[in-house]
């Protein structure tokens, strides 16, 4: 089987290329992989670096020490059009049995793919979330967010039925079948509640194991803000009652 790694990235050219590294390393015995990143019109470098990875693929990442069968792709936006586009990019271009969605920052630790994708492999999900909250160390950030977080996933439980603890979490493991039969038409977080909504309505076999977080600062880069929280709240509602 074969493991798609989407990774949206815009202006993450300090994060990068370590990134990248940590995603090749990840062990995930008897699993290939490939890694699709998609640049989503970065204005900082970003776009130049990939330019030179894409060009030589997993051999431009410096320090790689791949583990495993590894492909590298790099997909280029032509305007900014937000992380739920470059997403989408990513599930149409990918060719792996499985995807994953990962951030372009240092947030999430590449080593909890194999926890993640193991239900899958198994047989026994379609679906796997990892949980921010579920008892793995994280760093400890930012109260209100973590508060509108447990709000959103709370919001988002009492339309779909699941008994999720992080419906905001960026790594979710998918069966590229089941993300192929949607239609997702987010550009920016709101893919998120829209993902849940519409895989749960599916039928999907939903799982949730923890992973462990180091969040960032906005100092150090972090983008979310309040707009995108109130665009979630409408993405629940509308994707809760009416997605298809």
């Amino acid at each position: 089987m074969k493991l798609s790694v989407i990774i949206p990235a815009f202006n993450e050219r300090s994060t990068l290329m370590e990134l990248l590294r940590r995603v090749l390393a990840a062990e995930l015995p008897g699993l290939s992989r490939e890694l699709l990143i998609v640049d989503d019109c970065s204005t900082d470098g970003t776009r130049e670096l990939l330019r030179e990875i894409g060009a030589r693929g997993v051999a431009g990442v410096e320090g790689a020490n791949p583990s495993g069968e590894c492909e590298l792709r790099v997909l280029f936006q032509e305007q900014n059009r937000g992380k739920g586009a470059a997403i989408r990019r990513g599930f149409a271009e990918a060719s792996g049995e499985i995807v994953i969605v990962q951030d372009a920052d240092l947030e999430y630790d590449p080593n909890d793919y194999a926890k993640l994708v193991k239900p899958i492999v198994d047989g026994a999900a379609d679906v796997v979330y990892g949980s921010r909250f579920a008892g793995s160390p994280r760093r400890a950030l930012y109260f209100w967010h973590t508060a509108v977080n447990r709000g959103l996933t709370l919001l988002s439980n009492l339309f779909t039925g699941l008994g999720l603890t992080d419906m905001e979490t960026c790594y979710k493991a998918m069966r590229t079948e089941c993300v192929r039969k949607l239609t997702l038409v987010e550009d920016r977080f709101g893919i998120e509640p829209e993902l849940t909504a519409k895989l749960a309505k599916a039928g999907c076999r939903v799982f949730e194991v923890p992973i462990s977080y180091q969040g960032r600062t906005f100092a150090e880069g972090k983008k979310i803000g309040w707009k995108d929280g109130a665009r979630a709240l409408y993405a629940i509602t509308k994707y809760g009652l009416w997605a298809k």
